[in-house]
């Protein structure tokens, strides 16, 4: 019988704890909450409301680098615990993918730095 692997995330996350504004809705729900973990392929929400899993989304984050909000045409409830979900990007514009991925580069820079002193 084969061992199980050890599960390892293969993306970078941000160190937690992280708050960041979000606003998402569905055909049926419109919510805000606040992101409290963050890779480029999903994030954590905190929220008010429950949410099913498997719903689909449009999601809108407020990370600190712009003003504008950063969208995200199309993510997965992948899972819920109490007024937490977990959601997966999906659709994303090319543009909106960039941004998020510079963003994620510029934290793990920063924090390397932090780790080097």
């Amino acid at each position: 019988m084969e061992q199980p692997r050890p599960y390892i995330r293969e993306h970078y996350r941000l160190p937690l704890p992280v708050t960041y504004p979000v606003m998402f809705s569905d055909t049926a729900t419109i919510g805000e909450g606040k992101v409290t973990n963050l890779s480029v392929f999903g994030c954590e929400i905190e929220c008010i409301g429950a949410v099913p899993e498997k719903t689909t989304l449009l999601v809108r984050l407020i990370l600190p680098d712009q003003e504008e909000s950063l969208p995200i045409e199309q993510a997965e409830v992948r899972w819920v615990n109490g007024n937490r979900l977990g959601i997966q990007f999906g659709k994303m514009e090319r543009a909106a993918n960039l941004r998020l991925h510079l963003f994620m580069w510029d934290r793990m820079l920063d924090r390397l730095q932090v780790l080097k002193r």
